[in-house]
């Protein structure tokens, strides 16, 4: 089995910074892909941005790309989510995710942890 266990999520101001974390435990050697999902309310949950474990390639949705960068560190089995510039918009819950490349979306998920922006 595999476990995530996220954290750094909270209430900011727009404009603000944030960081989440994402560490992930169990039989992880296969899945090669780690990315950050977030679902607001009444919305439809997204791929905010992944990235690839081998040679740490990325994917930014178009609303994040330039204020959100995601990073990884193997030895630790830990992705990052820096968030900058944040803005009322980017309020939602946020899901970490490990899994294969190009299938993120039907790996292991995290128990989500919640981003709220105001204005």
């Amino acid at each position: 089995q595999v476990q995530l266990v996220e954290s750094g999520g909270g209430s900011v101001q727009a404009g603000d910074s944030l960081r989440l974390s994402c560490v992930a435990s169990g039989r992880t050697f296969s899945l090669n892909a780690m990315g950050w999902f977030r679902q607001a309310p009444g919305k439809e949950r997204e791929l905010v941005a992944s990235i690839w474990r081998i040679d740490g390639s990325t994917y930014y949705a178009v609303s994040v790309k330039g204020r959100f960068t995601i990073s990884r560190d193997n030895v630790k089995n830990t992705v990052y989510l820096q968030m900058n510039s944040l803005k009322p918009e980017d309020t939602a819950v946020y899901y970490c995710a490990i899994g294969i490349h190009g299938n993120l979306q039907n790996g292991y998920w995290g128990q989500g942890t919640q981003v709220t922006v105001s204005s």
